[in-house]
């Protein structure tokens, strides 16, 4: 059997295509570390701001001790098409007021769950990227994106 041949890949098209990917699948994985063990779980972001994407939590949430512990998580997009994005970074608690009312106002389903922002079992995280990777389906080769871009 042939190994497909993917179609070139113009690097300024990379942000675009990852931001299109992230778009795309509502439900990504994150990936964080519990001891010496990778961890593996759909999540539901909050927010995307870019690359930096907002997950929201429960305090007693395994995740949240496996963060504690280890801050370097990814996140892997998948879209329709396989195409996919992968944003490797540390998560850190968002602590600004003002960004966890906005999360807040903009999400009915934390609302209706959790009841009051002052939830004690609430944490959002931040996922500060230190990495973004994009890749064609079956390509077989990741293109590095800008961070900031």
């Amino acid at each position: 059997m042939n190994q497909p041949i993917p179609e070139p890949i113009d690097p300024a098209t990379l942000p675009g295509l990852a931001h299109g990917v992230i778009a795309a699948d509502r439900f990504p994985c994150l990936a964080s570390i519990d001891g010496d063990r990778p961890r593996l779980r759909p999540v539901s972001p909050v927010r995307t701001d870019g690359f930096t994407v907002y997950v929201a939590n429960l305090r007693s949430y395994a995740k949240t001790a496996q963060i504690e512990a280890n801050s370097n998580v990814e996140l892997c997009y998948v879209d329709d098409g396989h195409d996919q994005v992968r944003i490797a970074g540390h998560a850190e608690v968002v602590t600004e007021q003002d960004v966890l009312e906005e999360i807040w106002n903009g999400n009915p389903l934390l609302q209706q769950y959790l009841g009051s922002i002052d939830n004690p079992e609430l944490i959002v995280y931040r996922v500060v990227p230190e990495s973004v990777r994009y890749m064609r389906e079956w390509a077989l080769e990741y293109h590095e994106v800008p961070v900031n871009s």
